[in-house]
């Protein structure tokens, strides 16, 4: 009794979808084995009252029969199939023993089991189509067609799968948005909520970055493609967590290296129970109901399926909340972490650089707004990082942006213009004075950037660009240390006071600055050999060799590398990094119930067992124990489905 996810069939054409995305949810009977098994619980629910009636036997009979055809034909010929395959297959034991059953009189019983056993693969097959209903239903949040416009300005509507990279797309509002791009003109607000998690729309404009299956609320948008249907966020997350689903745990590889053996040693003593008491002189229907009774109790379908649920339910609630996890492997590994290193630029701050301070030097006669407003207009014409961060600076603030004239740049010592007719320079401190040199000294000492205004050939004023920490990285910071027991390092190609500065605000103190990749990579060597399991969060090509030698590896997915993204176990897709403790608490309490499911599967095996052999078991309640631990342990497993669990392991909560 095993499960998997399975990929939605390709070229099935659908409506174009607006407004909130629908949660697809798998019906009971669009599944071939709940049809199975209802048909087969049909049959026994009517012969049963006419065989306890005293009815003729051919009333009834043919009706126990289409039970165990219609209920068994489908694990038995899956069976025999592993049977041909060298394997021994629990499906297969339980029809044998059904069949036993029935010939030795107890037809009743046997299509009992029949019924059970095939309702409960209905279960689990259901669970798994819900399972996989979370994973496929983002690929709903996506619309089926976008309104291309060609060269001319004439405009097409096509399926998203024909968009290609440099396309353009109309939005207009209320649309879902087709492609992963950036918009061209236009300006509106669109709810992210599905990707980023953000709970308010937000305002877009030229230049800005929009995801596929978003919506736009107000405000047409002209977007230009940058990702493929195929490459979009959204498919990535579906792609990846799927091929997550294929792959087994160490715990469930071991159970299957075991199942095989035990299924052996399982028909040996089914026989050993059968013969031994009839050596001894029991009556041969009383020995083989015994024996056919010890088989179904025995049966570790309730262990198979112990490991497997929990795992892949964590992984599609990850991976609808932006963590995508690359295998149950890496789902398993992410709970046995106890020892944490963190990159610092674009991890623990977001990777661009932002103006936090302005400084005004005497004698310049201009205040803040002014010096800053300046600098934004020699700036604008500029591609450098630092020049945009000045600009946004200047636009946050709500200051116009001046035109500039006779723009020149010299790479290494900054961009000069003229701005409103005065001569403004900006670039790195030269010489100044006492007071200017003093004040450029602290702001490099706090960790930031200093940036020098010159208008008119005079130092104005004193810019302190940094790269500004997430958020939520402290909360991060404080939650790895409870989950771990120990505080996270910072690793980090930095300078020791940026490090110094990012460490300090987000609550960290072990700070390893000005590290090459060699250097993170033999960091993370030496907590291993000193018995650790490092999980590190990275999102640089100077961080996947850290990443690849960790016990495990997140990637920041917005702006990660793909060498980073490629290497990495798991991807942060939303680059929310409070979802880095949040999945490694979700990891642990899938760990606790497979453990949970074990020992009930233990208990329930092992009691029934007992009770086979010491006492009289009935068939009917064997079955009912056997089949009843089965279903418990997988409905147990996809509690973790369920968005409260994403919410208690975010909480940190148990």
């Amino acid at each position: 009794m095993t499960s998997t996810l399975t990929p939605r069939p390709a070229g099935r054409a659908e409506p174009a979808r607006t407004g909130s995305a629908p949660r697809r949810r798998t019906r009971l009977l669009t599944l071939p084995e709940a049809r199975w098994a209802a048909a087969a619980t049909a049959c026994f629910l009517l012969a049963l009252p006419l065989q306890l009636t005293g009815a003729p036997a051919w009333t009834w009979g043919p009706l126990y029969a289409l039970a165990y055809v219609s209920g068994g034909w489908e694990p038995g010929r899956e069976g025999l199939r592993a049977l041909k395959n060298g394997t021994l297959d629990v499906d297969l034991l339980m029809v044998v023993a059904a069949l036993g059953a029935a010939s030795i009189g107890q037809v009743m019983d046997g299509a009992l089991l029949i019924v059970i056993f095939a309702t409960s693969g209905a279960l689990e097959a259901l669970a798994t189509a819900r399972t996989a209903d979370s994973v496929r239903g983002l690929l709903d949040l996506a619309p089926a067609t976008a309104t291309r416009i060609a060269p001319d300005g004439t405009e097409h509507t096509v399926a998203v799968e024909e968009l290609s990279v440099g396309d353009t797309v109309l939005v207009r509002p209320g649309e879902r948005i087709g492609a992963d791009g950036r918009v061209l003109d236009g300006a509106g607000e669109v709810d992210q909520a599905t990707i980023t998690g953000e709970p308010l729309p937000v305002p877009k404009g030229r230049g800005d970055e929009v995801f596929a299956g978003t919506l736009n609320g107000t405000g047409a948008l002209r977007v230009r493609v940058e990702r493929g249907a195929s490459d979009s966020v959204i498919a990535r997350i579906v792609r990846m967590v799927q091929e997550a689903s294929g792959t087994k745990a160490p715990t469930h590889l071991f159970i299957e290296k075991v199942e095989q053996r035990y299924s052996l040693g399982m028909v040996a003593a089914t026989l050993a129970v059968f013969l031994v008491p009839l050596a001894a002189g029991e009556d041969l229907t009383e020995a083989l109901l015994r024996a056919m009774t010890f088989m179904i109790v025995a049966s570790p379908c309730a262990v198979v399926l112990a490991t497997m649920p929990p795992l892949l339910s964590a992984i599609a609630n990850a991976g609808r909340h932006g963590v995508l996890v690359k295998s149950a492997v890496v789902m398993e590994r992410l709970g046995q972490v106890d020892a944490a290193a963190l990159d610092k630029t674009g991890t623990l701050t977001e990777g661009s650089p932002r103006v936090t301070e302005v400084r005004t030097l005497p004698g310049s006669g201009l205040d803040e707004e002014e010096v800053l407003a300046l600098a934004a207009g020699a700036e604008q014409p500029s591609e450098h990082p630092l020049a945009r961060a000045v600009v946004a600076a200047a636009r946050a603030r709500g200051l116009p942006v001046p035109a500039a004239h006779d723009f020149t740049s010299t790479p290494g010592v900054g961009v000069s213009a003229v701005v409103d007719g005065r001569t403004v320079a900006v670039g790195a401190p030269a010489r100044l004075a006492d007071t200017a040199a003093a004040t450029a000294a602290e702001l490099e000492e706090s960790g930031r950037t200093a940036v020098l205004v010159v208008v008119d050939g005079a130092p104005a004023g004193l810019l302190g660009i940094a790269d500004r920490l997430r958020p939520d990285a402290a909360g991060t910071v404080a939650s790895l240390t409870a989950l771990t027991g120990a505080a996270p390092l910072l690793l980090t190609g930095d300078n020791a006071r940026a490090a110094a500065r990012v460490a300090a605000e987000s609550g960290i103190t072990d700070v390893r600055a000005g590290l090459l990749p060699q250097d993170k990579l033999t960091a993370v060597r030496e907590l291993e050999r000193a018995g650790r399991r490092v999980l590190v969060v990275g999102d640089g090509v100077n961080d996947a060799p850290a990443l690849a030698a960790a016990h495990t590896g997140i990637a920041m997915g917005r702006a990660g590398s793909d060498l980073a993204l490629e290497t990495a176990d798991a991807v942060i897709v939303r680059d929310e990094l409070a979802a880095v403790p949040a999945v490694v608490a979700l990891s642990r309490r899938a760990r606790r119930l497979v453990v949970q499911n074990l020992v009930i599967a233990g208990g329930f095996i092992a009691g029934l067992v007992v009770w086979d052999l010491a006492g009289d078991l009935p068939l009917p309640l064997g079955v009912a124990g056997h089949e009843g631990s089965t279903v418990l342990v997988g409905l147990n497993g996809l509690r973790l489905l369920r968005d409260s669990a994403w919410r208690r392991a975010a909480a940190g909560r148990p």
